[in-house]
């Protein structure tokens, strides 16, 4: 029997990443790793999700492409959990399993004419302007001259910044081919972000809104003039308030004291405004908002509040960014409030049967604590899953191989007719990929088919 521990990870993105580098750092340990993913390509959101023109962000990926040349390392990418694989599967051909699979779903609003046609998730979005093969057949109507992003985080920003962007700019970066052939098209004339509560409190980082100072032909604006906070919310500011924060308010205030310009788009930063209504005559034309006003609870937090003010705006295009939500993945517990699988430090537990613990599946990201943080989050993160592991191994004296009673994946993979991608494979689209970009100066040219990817690695093989 092999000594060598077997762990499978579900989910190529950085919390599945992060946890077999750390796998692979226990040295009283002899730990293989086999890694599976839904799609031929790894990276999970560094590929899928972070915008196209942070390309340094996405220079990660030679951290975890390290990681993956590990020799006790497979990657199984276009396997499916749920539909080629099965818990029981992975049960019976290793010796723990950790779930990194992230939260690929979002949240609602929860207002009337959300299902409108124009109405969509910054997921979807996002997911399409990266090439994501679930999405690039989506539409969005960029005909119209006025767009709503509800929502002040990073991914909000992102949606605006895309959208306020000239084709030149983003020609440069790895967009999908087919949305910068869209975008080129746009006739958007502005575009609102729109945050329920006040500027002290908005969840982007400063790094985020400096660029919306930089913006070739796009002008942003703070709606109501030059930034005056709220009594409390000054005084949270002078006392409370991180470096963060201070810096955001610093560039909200350079923002909204600038000079008005006479280029093309305007970016209105709306805070303390929640939408309460979409309306149309079967698409988005208008928006309905409460202006809301900050509170001080009993805690001490500031809390927004509505009022009996409204805003009607015209709008054709709306994008939810309230944040993203995971989904539950079958034969494992679910917290559906929170959108994660009940875990303590990632070891996923039972509430059903008395929050027992299931000592042979884990999580790590944000199927473990919801979605928060930025990409390193997902390290310290995926540290704790897999100490629990080995500590749980530990206390509960386990062997490695004692509960496999199926040698190798591979043949099960086989038998089941699948076709799966090695990390060599990934190497081969890798390489397609930056070569069809650099003949266009751009860092790759993004393939959005997996039948197209599966096609050229049979022919690159």
């Amino acid at each position: 029997m092999d000594a060598s521990w077997g762990i499978a990870v579900i989910g190529s993105g950085p919390a599945g990443f992060y946890s077999a580098g750390e796998l692979f750092r226990q040295e009283s340990f002899s730990i293989k790793v086999d890694m599976f993913d839904r799609l031929p390509t790894p990276f999970g959101l560094v590929r899928g999700g972070v915008a196209p023109d942070h390309q340094k962000i996405k220079s990660v990926t030679k951290i975890y492409s390290r990681i993956a040349e590990n020799p006790n390392f497979r990657f199984f990418g276009n396997v499916e959990f749920g539909r080629d694989i099965f818990q029981s599967d992975l049960l019976d051909h290793y010796d723990a399993v950790i779930y990194s699979v992230g939260s690929p779903a979002d949240r609602a609003l929860g207002v009337p004419g959300e299902d409108l046609s124009g109405s969509h998730s910054a997921t979807e979005f996002v997911a399409w302007y990266n090439g994501h093969p679930d999405f690039s057949n989506h539409k969005f109507d960029l005909s119209v001259k006025n767009a709503f992003v509800i929502g002040m985080g990073n991914v909000a920003l992102d949606v605006a910044r895309i959208l306020a962007k000239t084709p030149e700019e983003l020609a440069a970066t790895d967009i999908a081919g087919y949305a910068l052939e869209a975008l080129r098209e746009s006739q958007l004339e502005n575009i609102w972000l729109v945050g329920r509560r006040g500027p002290l409190q908005a969840a982007f980082t400063p790094s985020e809104a400096r660029e919306f100072l930089e913006l070739r032909e796009a002008e942003a604006v703070v709606e109501g003039g030059p930034l005056e906070l709220d009594t409390e919310s000054q005084k949270i500011l002078e006392t409370e308030a991180g470096k963060d924060t201070k810096k955001n308010i610093e560039i909200l205030k350079q923002i909204s004291e600038r000079e008005a310009s006479v280029k093309k788009k305007r970016v209105h930063f709306l805070f303390l405004a929640s939408p309460v209504e979409i309306s149309g005559e079967g698409k988005v034309e208008k928006i309905s908002m409460v202006r809301n006003q900050l509170v001080r609870r009993d805690d001490g937090s500031l809390r927004p509040q509505a009022t009996e003010k409204k805003i009607e705006e015209d709008a054709g295009l709306v994008f939810r960014s309230i944040g993203y939500l995971g989904k539950p993945l079958a034969d494992l517990p679910f917290d559906h409030k929170s959108g994660t699988i009940p875990n303590e430090c990632g070891q996923v537990k039972d509430p059903e049967n008395g929050n027992s613990f299931r000592c042979r599946e884990y999580v790590a990201g944000w199927i473990k604590r919801g979605p928060s943080g930025v990409i390193g989050t997902n390290k310290q993160d995926s540290v704790e899953t897999v100490h629990r592991m080995l500590e749980t191994f530990q206390a509960e004296k386990m062997e490695p191989g004692q509960y496999i009673t199926v040698p190798d994946i591979v043949s099960l993979l086989e038998s089941r007719k699948i076709e799966y991608v090695s990390f060599a494979d990934w190497k081969l689209l890798d390489a397609h990929e930056t070569e069809a970009g650099q003949a266009e100066g751009r860092p790759r040219l993004k393939l959005t088919s997996i039948a197209e990817m599966l096609e050229i690695i049979r022919q690159k093989r």
